[in-house]
């Protein structure tokens, strides 16, 4: 695989049909002030564009995958806790996390009551979308920041996110 990508990752991915349990929030939903969900953190447009760069709102704001390897915390190994870049709650601990050489994040589960999710918006991930091909999308439950995505990665379910959606927290 060597043009791989998270999209062509994500193409084909089975999620268990338990998934469909999870509380979810459509795509056009997550956008802040799009839908009756009151998020504990808004800002403007013009207020997100100043706290993050150009590829972290894409990737945050709009949905977008970052390249493979282009953030460090993908192989960072330290202890520690990863935070939602745009509002700072806890999302994942180091002791969740998976090692695999494939270029971004992943991890095994999620903090309590840190993210919701919505369906993948994105029509080019499956040829023939069926109950079991449905691309689970991570959104930070306090500011709507897009994360990543929860799919199966060899054999197993994993949140497989991008690292600048994320800020590392060393810890002793």
């Amino acid at each position: 695989m060597t043009n791989l990508n998270r999209r062509s990752l994500l193409q084909g991915t089975a999620v268990l049909a338990g998934a469909s349990a999870l509380p979810t929030v459509s795509s056009a939903q997550v956008v802040a002030g799009r839908d009756a969900f009151e998020y504990e953190i808004t800002r403007t447009e013009q207020e997100w564009r100043a706290l993050l760069t150009d590829h972290e709102y894409y990737i945050m704001r709009e949905g977008g995958t970052e390249p493979q390897r282009s953030s460090s915390l993908w192989a960072e190994a330290s202890r520690g806790n990863y935070d939602c870049k745009g509002c700072g709650l806890e999302q994942y601990r180091s002791n969740t996390k998976v090692n695999l050489a494939k270029g971004w994040l992943f991890f095994t589960v999620s903090e309590p009551n840190s993210q919701l999710m919505s369906q993948d918006g994105n029509a080019e991930m499956v040829d023939e979308p069926s109950a079991f091909e449905v691309n689970i999308e991570v959104h930070c439950r306090r500011c709507a920041s897009h994360i990543g995505h929860i799919l199966l990665v060899e054999g197993n379910v994993l949140h497989c996110i991008n690292g600048a959606s994320l800020t590392f927290h060393p810890t002793a």
